[in-house]
Formats: C-alpha cells, sequence, structure tokens
C-alpha cells in the first residue's frame, strides 16, 4: 500500500467517525427501523433464505431491527465471528452475544466455519464509506476483504451506511474486494459491476 492511500483512508476513516460521532440517539433510533425496511426489501426481491449480517456496534449504523425482521421471517442469519489471522468464522444467529476482545459484538453461537459464508443469498457488511463506483472502505483490520476474497459465494455484498458515508470516491487498491450495492436508511444503492 502506498503512504499517499494509507494516508487518504486514515482521513477518510476519521472524518466519518466525527460525522457519526454527531448524530443524535433518535437519529441512531430511526435509522435503525429504516435501514431493515431497505434491506427487508431487498430480501424479499431477492427470496433471499439464508443473509451473512453483523452485529452493529454503538458507532455503526444499526442492524438489530433487520436481524430481528430476518429471524420473524424464517431467514436464516449468519453473524461473523472473529478468529486470530484477520480470519472471520460464522455462527447462526441466537439471543446471545458477547463483545470480543476487539470490543466488537458478536455472537455466542457455535462456529460453522469460514465456509459457512458461501450459503448466504445476501452478505450484508459493515464499512466505513463507499463510493457510487463499488468501492467499500472498511476499518483496516481487512476482515471483511479476506473473507469475502476467501469466499465461493457469488452472492451480492451489500455495505451497510448512514447516507452521510456515501462519498463522491474511496481509495482503494487492488486487495480490496468491490461490493454490489450499499443500503441506507434512504436508499438501496446497485451499483454496476
Amino acid at each position: 500500500m502506498t503512504a499517499d492511500a494509507r494516508t487518504d483512508k486514515r482521513d477518510l476513516r476519521r472524518r466519518i467517525r466525527q460525522q457519526r460521532a454527531g448524530l443524535s440517539a433518535a437519529e441512531r433510533g430511526s435509522a435503525d427501523a429504516a435501514i431493515a425496511r431497505q434491506a427487508s426489501a431487498l430480501i424479499t426481491r431477492a427470496g433471499a433464505r439464508t443473509i451473512a449480517c453483523y452485529l452493529s456496534a454503538p458507532t455503526e449504523p444499526p442492524t438489530r431491527a433487520l436481524i430481528a425482521w430476518a429471524k420473524e421471517h424464517g431467514v436464516r442469519v449468519l453473524l461473523p465471528i472473529s478468529r486470530p489471522n484477520g480470519v472471520l468464522d460464522w455462527g447462526e444467529h441466537t439471543a446471545h452475544e458477547r463483545v470480543n476482545e476487539l470490543g466488537v459484538p458478536e455472537t455466542t453461537s457455535p462456529p460453522l466455519g469460514p465456509g459457512a459464508l458461501g450459503t448466504a443469498e445476501i452478505v450484508f457488511a459493515p464499512a466505513a464509506a463507499a463510493d457510487l463506483e463499488g468501492h467499500r472502505l472498511g476499518w483496516g483490520g481487512g476482515y471483511y476483504d479476506r473473507a469475502l476474497a476467501r469466499s465461493d459465494s457469488r452472492a451480492p455484498v451489500y455495505a451497510v451506511l448512514y447516507d452521510l458515508d456515501v462519498v463522491a470516491h474511496v481509495p482503494h487498491e487492488h486487495h480490496d474486494v468491490p461490493i454490489s450495492g450499499a443500503v441506507t436508511p434512504t436508499r438501496t444503492m446497485s451499483f454496476e459491476r
């Protein structure tokens, strides 16, 4: 990675953190229901019976209402479990969760193995930002880029974002896995690939 790309990514992540910190509790709460509406419409249109999602941290666009909707409608939900060396394992959603050593909420369900991601028909991924070209900026750990690159799934990948996280340009490199679209509180975007 070039020094310029690292600096650009770091600066964009810092800007997104600052913007998200300025959101009120009411804005975060309404985003949960709105993201669930957008994502559930996408799941319904696709006829998906298994999705991969994640348990959002307090600073991330909320996913709890989306996960609850999926479970209520008989959609199997796979959630990531962090493993050493930046590997994501997957477990089915249960009512129980913990905060791991990285400070990230994750399921306490038994791990199914990294390959379980291949059974998902839609993947909802965390992101700091995305642009309209389908470039996703994660938080720098590379967990999702590695998981998506290793998966034999051809499932579409949608970043879950606040509207302010959709930007004109995301710095990217050859190892950054492109996404199919993004779900925000006000819209679902599909990026041509």
